[in-house]
């Protein structure tokens, strides 16, 4: 079972891939907070940052980015350089993910490598795809997309992909 609570408290159901990515990665900027506070069960957000970080990477690589590539005024290299950046994040998550005890000072080394890598991300993606996906890609279309998002994410989700065995994999797989 995931670890990541359930966003629709936040805010109102939706289809829309863009608001279901928006809405991830608000989450993520949420759990990085959480994970700087002495006063939280740090490992805990990390778990579950972790499960959502994979799960999330996984639902756009295999259902939304291949369905932007299609859109002629979608930059493929923006693609590409966010599955780029997602290899990044995702080995700075595991390198955390190593670190034996939250709050050392290893952990807030690693924590923020993870924080610069990711925002870093989430940042460029708002700026360029989430853009791009706004201008040409229609509402029904969108919506489609996000239940496929929604769908990938939430079975990737219930196998608890956060696990370090798996991001090791996910990061062995992305460097052959």
């Amino acid at each position: 079972m995931s670890h990541v609570p359930a966003e629709q408290d936040r805010q109102q159901e939706t289809d829309d891939v863009v608001e279901l990515i928006l809405r991830d990665h608000r989450t993520m900027e949420d759990l990085f907070r959480e994970m700087r506070s002495v006063d939280a069960d740090r490992a805990a957000a990390l778990r579950r940052l972790a499960d959502l970080l994979i799960a999330h990477a996984e639902a756009e690589e295999t259902q939304v980015y291949p369905a932007l590539r299609r859109y002629r005024n979608v930059d493929d290299e923006d693609v590409e350089h966010s599955v780029e950046e997602h290899t990044e994040g995702n080995e700075a998550l595991l390198a955390l993910l190593e670190v034996e005890q939250p709050g050392s000072e290893e952990w807030d080394e690693r924590l923020e490598d993870l924080v610069q890598a990711v925002s870093h991300h989430l940042d460029e993606e708002e700026c360029s795809l989430i853009n791009d996906t706004r201008e040409n890609v229609g509402a029904e279309r969108r919506a489609e997309l996000g239940r496929e998002f929604a769908r990938v994410r939430r079975d990737q989700l219930a196998s608890a992909p956060g696990r370090p065995e798996n991001v090791r994999r996910v990061v062995d797989a992305a460097s052959r």
